[in-house]
């Protein structure tokens, strides 16, 4: 099955304390752990709220740090991502 990439693009995300966030323009909602993206993890909320949208995916300049939709849905995580500790 051929997803249309008019379909999968981002139009709106956030981060909270747990979780990154993704609207479609096909109106699905992503939601991946923010753990998944250390990059993410360290950033400040101030960083993590200037997204920059492309057709296939986000950028977040302050943190040089780029995630793809297709990423997303294949639940693909960073390299050297690592779950928190269970507490």
């Amino acid at each position: 099955m051929q997803i249309e990439v008019e379909d999968s693009r981002p139009i709106e995300a956030f981060c909270d304390e747990q979780f990154l966030h993704v609207s479609l323009a096909d109106g699905r909602s992503l939601s991946a752990p923010l753990w998944w993206y250390p990059r993410l993890v360290k950033a400040t909320p101030q960083a993590r709220s200037k997204i920059e949208f492309m057709p296939l995916g986000m950028h977040w300049p302050e943190i040089d740090e780029d995630i793809s939709v297709a990423s997303i849905l294949r639940g693909q995580r960073a390299p050297g991502a690592k779950p928190p500790a269970a507490a």
